[in-house]
Order: C-alpha cells, then sequence, then structure tokens
C-alpha cells in the first residue's frame, strides 16, 4: 500500500513539475524571441513615450503590440506582471521529486556500490553538496570575471570547464542515471537562484529607484541580463538531463559522462540558433544556421560513435541447445527475487513463480537483456553471461516448463 501512494505522490508531484517548467522554458523562449524581435517605432507617440522597440503579432484572431522602453515609462504602473513563480515552482517540485525518487530511496538509486560504496547519509550529503557548489562557484565566477575586458567570453568559458568537470565527478561518484540528474538539477538550481538572487532583486531596486525618481544603477539591467542568458543557454541541456532517465543506453555508456557533455554542447549549439534566428529575420545578424549544423552534427557524431559493437556470433550448438527454465530461475532467485517476489513486488511485478514469469516474459527481456536497466544500477550483480542466457531463453521462446 505504501508504494502505491508514493507512486501516485510520484506521478502528481512529477505532473506538477512538467506544467511548472513547460511555463518556465516557454517564458524564456517568448522574451527571447521578443527581445530579438524588436523593431524601431514609426509613429511619433510611441518615440516620445519612450519606447525603444515594438513587434506586432497577431494570435488567437487578435492583434498585440509589443512595447519595451529604452529606459522605462514616465510613470511606473502600479500593476507589474513579475516573471518568477514559474522558476519557483519549478525548482520546488523537481527538488521535491529528486527527494521522493533519489534521496528517499538512495541505496537503490544513487548509489552505485562499483563506483563509490558509501553509506546513503553520504551519499545524499553530496548529491545536495553538488547543487551549493556549483552554485558558489558559478556565482563566484560571474562576479569576479563578468565585469572586465571580455568579462563575458571568460565567464563563459569558465563556467564550461566547469560543468564539464562536475559532470565526470558526478558520473565517478554515483550510478549513471542520479548522475544525468543531478548535473541537470545543478544547473536548474543556478538558474532558479538567478532568479532569486539578483535577477528579480535587481528588477525589484530599480523599479524602486524609479518609483522614487532616483538614477537607477545600471549594474542591475547588466548582472540581470548576464544571467537571463546564461539561463537561456543552460536550457536544452537541462531538458535533456532531466529526460535523459528514459534513455538507459546513454547513463550506461562506459564514458557517460562525454555522452552528457557532448549531448548538452549539442543543445547549447542549437539554442543559440534559435535566439539569432529572430534578430536575422530583421536583417541584423548573421544567418544562424550553421548553429544549428553544428548542433546536429554533434548529436549525429554522438550516435555514430555510441553505436553498439555487433553481438559475438552465437556458435551453432549454442543456438540449437535449449535453455532450461531451471537455469533461469536460479538467475532470477539470485538476482531478482528481492525486489520482484514474495516480500516485495516493486511496480506490482513478480518473477518468483513460473506464472508470474510468463505473463512478463517480455519486460524481463526488455528490461534485462535489451536495455540493461535491471536489475537497477545493477546492484546484484548481474553477469553478462547470465543477461545472455536470459536471452536465449526469450528467443527460444520463453518457455516455463
Amino acid at each position: 500500500m505504501e508504494s502505491y501512494y508514493l507512486d501516485w505522490a510520484n506521478l502528481l508531484l512529477r505532473w506538477v513539475h512538467v506544467i511548472t517548467a513547460i511555463a518556465w522554458i516557454g517564458a524564456s523562449f517568448y522574451f527571447v524571441m521578443l527581445d530579438n524581435s524588436l523593431e524601431k517605432p514609426k509613429d511619433e507617440e510611441s518615440i516620445d513615450k519612450g519606447v525603444g522597440g515594438e513587434q506586432w503579432a497577431v494570435h488567437g484572431g487578435g492583434f498585440y503590440n509589443m512595447q519595451k522602453y529604452a529606459v522605462a515609462p514616465k510613470k511606473i504602473p502600479d500593476h507589474l506582471h513579475w516573471s518568477f513563480w514559474e522558476s519557483y515552482s519549478t525548482w520546488i517540485s523537481g527538488f521535491a521529486l529528486f527527494t521522493m525518487s533519489y534521496l528517499w530511496n538512495a541505496s537503490t538509486y544513487l548509489i552505485d556500490k562499483s563506483k563509490m560504496d558509501w553509506q546513503p547519509g553520504a551519499a545524499i550529503g553530496v548529491a545536495l553538496a553538488f547543487f551549493v557548489v556549483f552554485w558558489m562557484v558559478y556565482d563566484g565566477i560571474c562576479q569576479v570575471f563578468g565585469r572586465r575586458k571580455n568579462g563575458d567570453t571568460i565567464v563563459g568559458v569558465l563556467i564550461a570547464v566547469f560543468i564539464a568537470f562536475a559532470t565526470w565527478l558526478a558520473c565517478q561518484w554515483f550510478a549513471g542515471r542520479a548522475a544525468f540528474l543531478l548535473v541537470g538539477a545543478m544547473m536548474a538550481t543556478t538558474m532558479s537562484a538567478n532568479v532569486f538572487f539578483w535577477i528579480i532583486p535587481g528588477q525589484r531596486k530599480s523599479v524602486a529607484a524609479l518609483r522614487e525618481g532616483k538614477p537607477v544603477d545600471p549594474i542591475h539591467g547588466q548582472r540581470g541580463k548576464q544571467r537571463s542568458v546564461h539561463n537561456t543557454y543552460f536550457t536544452l541541456p537541462v531538458l535533456f538531463a532531466m529526460l535523459s532517465n528514459h534513455y538507459s543506453f546513454t547513463y550506461t555508456h562506459k564514458y557517460n559522462w562525454i555522452v552528457l557533455l557532448l549531448i548538452m554542447l549539442g543543445g547549447a549549439a542549437i539554442r543559440q540558433f534559435f535566439v539569432v534566428r529572430h534578430r536575422w529575420k530583421l536583417g541584423n545578424a548573421k544567418n544562424p544556421l550553421g548553429y544549428a549544423l553544428f548542433g546536429i552534427a554533434v548529436l549525429g557524431l554522438t550516435i555514430v560513435w555510441m553505436q553498439p559493437e555487433p553481438a559475438a556470433p552465437v556458435p551453432a550448438a549454442a543456438k540449437a541447445a535449449q535453455v532450461n527454465y531451471a537455469d533461469v530461475q536460479k538467475v532470477l532467485e539470485q538476482r531478482c527475487y528481492m525486489c520482484h517476489g514474495a516480500a516485495v513486488q516493486q511496480k506490482n511485478v513478480r518473477v518468483d513463480t513460473p506464472d508470474q514469469v510468463a505473463l512478463h516474459a517480455q519486460g524481463i527481456y526488455q528490461q534485462v537483456v535489451a536495455a540493461k536497466t535491471m536489475p537497477l544500477n545493477n546492484a546484484t550483480q548481474m553477469t553478462d553471461a547470465e543477461r545472455a542466457l536470459i536471452g536465449r531463453w526469450f528467443n527460444g521462446g520463453a518457455k516455463t516448463n
């Protein structure tokens, strides 16, 4: 019964997380598009009001005129829309989901004893430290180097190097599935921290100064823009890291940290294409197709590099030999019963009786042989020979008598 309610909590949290993430990422895509699609107003009324750029759009049968002021309108409206709850809700729901799925079950989902044989408390502490340490280092880089000559380039390179190091470290210490998610959550935490610590406070200070008739410190706008740009390029890499747990061939690869970095690089390049294309359409930038082609090329070469080696040919004698169910049962008893037996049935799956094995034969083959995702993190140390045995049993008809 406890597992049943946990599954419901996981489902509802995941649903909320996806909805809020769509709202946040959608707002990010929209405002980047808007900023890069603005044209100088042509009517004197808008120019007199201090409008620096505008976009005319049609949507849902109506016409819209979005205007951006060069500094601010002469009178700040009493009601302003602030874009921050999309970010906060995404992080809160995501952290709750991470806690329920990975921290609460650290021994199962977070720890891979073949990499680091540590206690759950230590693994949880280190995982949480990734969030804090990455933010502190990232924020320090931005503050120390951000306003220097060529500061944006220096900051970009240093952050990229630090992300690469953190990715390598996560994949050395944690189970591959958890490591990918941890890297994504680490970057997403920094995105939300940018909004919480810099972007929104800076905007509040600027609005307060304008309402009081005081000069606005330009540092708030500069910092807010810098962090907003970083969030833009983090978006697609983070999305892949969040989705990666559905694709075991990525996080179970021998060089999984390189796989993650290459896919994130391809995503960032494709994001650059979307950023620049709006300015290109107005004639304010070069054709950004090269960024998209570069991102696609990185992903394509990664796919080619990762393709599995052809399976060794099975001797004719082995093909002809029938695999006895008794041999399969021994493997299942040793490697699978503790999670899918009489006492515990995770995901409502049992494999301790012939009729249940026959019922789940396709799933057993898919999870154990094809995807190699079970046993989870290979906690029971199932061997390749045992996986091959189950594969031959399934291909031979999956008989249980």
